[in-house]
């Protein structure tokens, strides 16, 4: 809930009509969407222009129009600011600053999504915790869920996302978060952040941008981020395996059986994890971290973790009409390609293992070295592979062993029938399916 006057003051905007202090409910960018009594803000996108539907938003019950266009006599109050998305953040942050409750900031190169997912639900057993839906961690996405923080809340975890240089500094401004974590470093988003340094400089961007009591906690295992914990601050939590590793949180003892991950943390307490991928043991030490930060017991954290459950998309075990796949089809870069091929690796089927690997995109200059070291990397073990995209094709010249094993192709459709027509896939094989999101690598198993 806002007055009017509020939104003027957050959005540095303009009051062309209305009256400021008339009341808001909330703020709706989706003209479709709008309950009567929010204030519609119109972004321009890509491809669309929030602009074309004030009219539609006025005519559903929008109480307040946000815009960077003056149209007067539309009959409800109307705000003009410089840039629509700008104020969008602006008005974000106002309603934070709201509340004095902690803000938790998650970002790095892989195990976002993931990690969010499992501070959330060990926290959620002794407090209400407002977190992003799904990957919305950009600055629209990340905007909107600080929009619905409310006194019902005692605390926010928020995924922050990147491809260009300055955007997690941007969104850590606009969360003003106290806690940020860090998962890992590795080669993603090149084609703007350059290289790893780069990737390194943007993320750790979320350090420097914490506010009191500014809490860290960060992989050490993670080559990069290990040389940000030589800075000795005492706000630091380092992560890390091995029975000897000297990490504030570390697990040992890991074994597999029956299907879990099981593993010890600090020689104290086993944990569980149901669901597959050695680096989740990682994804879940952040996840402790936070839990005692916050005084939650071990026990409950180890309760909280052991019904977890992977995002859509993330090494998700399924079967369409009896054959056995990966689904980790929500994105790739060089550094979770790797980890999924280790599970696949790590799989005993009856049958056969197979590699579906698509495009992995905005990865620059060496885009076709990058793609050539996975697709040999899984040449080592996997009975086939089919190479996804041109990327992925092109690739196939710096192979120089495996190449009976691997087929080509251009998307996913093509890939679907080569799996099932030429490949003729069974119930005793296990199959990966992994690429870059606009690859819709889902496509090869929604039959």
């Amino acid at each position: 809930m806002f007055k009017i006057y509020e939104l003027v003051r957050a959005s540095q905007g303009k009051l062309i009509s209305g009256d400021g202090q008339k009341n808001v409910k909330g703020i709706s960018i989706d003209s479709r969407k709008i309950q009567k009594g929010e204030a519609f803000l119109a972004i321009r996108g890509d491809n669309f222009d929030g602009h074309d539907f004030i009219k539609a938003a006025a005519a559903r019950g929008a109480s307040c129009i946000i815009a960077e266009k003056d149209l007067s006599g539309i009959g409800v109050a109307l705000i003009k600011v410089k840039n629509s998305t700008k104020a969008l953040g602006s008005i974000a942050h106002y309603n934070r600053k709201k509340y004095n409750i902690p803000v938790i900031a998650v970002t790095g190169s892989n195990g976002k999504t993931t990690t969010k997912e499992m501070i959330s639900q060990v926290l959620s057993k002794e407090f209400k915790v407002l977190s992003n839906e799904g990957t919305k961690n950009n600055h629209i996405g990340l905007a909107l869920t600080l929009l619905k923080l409310d006194s019902t809340y005692d605390l926010a975890v928020l995924e922050v996302g990147t491809n260009h240089f300055g955007e997690v500094k941007y969104l850590s401004a606009i969360a003003a978060a106290n806690i940020g974590v860090i998962t890992n470093i590795g080669p993603s988003h090149l084609e703007h952040l350059k290289s790893i340094k780069g990737v390194f400089k943007e993320k750790r961007n979320l350090i420097s941008g914490l506010e009191k009591p500014a809490i860290t906690v960060l992989n050490a295992d993670d080559k990069f981020l290990r040389a940000e914990l030589l800075r000795k601050n005492s706000k630091v939590f380092s992560l890390g395996v091995g029975i000897n590793n000297p990490s504030d949180f570390r697990a040992s003892l890991i074994s597999r059986v029956s299907g879990k991950q099981k593993f010890t943390v600090n020689r104290r307490l086993q944990f569980a994890l149901t669901v597959p991928g050695y680096y989740n043991i990682y994804n879940s030490l952040a996840a402790i971290a936070l839990g005692r930060i916050f005084g939650i017991s071990y026990q409950k954290i180890a309760s909280a973790l052991s019904v977890f459950k992977l995002p859509s998309g993330r090494l998700n075990l399924i079967k369409r009409k009896g054959i056995s796949f990966i689904d980790d089809t929500y994105n790739s870069n060089p550094l979770s390609l790797g980890q999924a091929l280790d599970l696949l690796k790590e799989m005993k089927p009856t049958g056969r293992k197979i590699a579906v690997i698509g495009d992995m995109l905005e990865l620059g200059k060496d885009t076709a070295a990058f793609h050539a070291e996975s697709i040999a990397k899984a040449a080592k073990f996997c009975d086939r592979i089919i190479a996804v995209g041109s990327l992925s094709s092109y690739s196939l010249k710096g192979i120089n062993f495996g190449r009976e094993k691997i087929t080509s192709c251009l998307n996913s459709s093509q890939a679907r029938s080569i799996l099932f027509k030429e490949i003729k896939v069974n119930p005793n094989d296990i199959i990966l399916v992994k690429g870059s999101r606009r690859m819709n690598m889902e496509e090869v198993f929604n039959l």
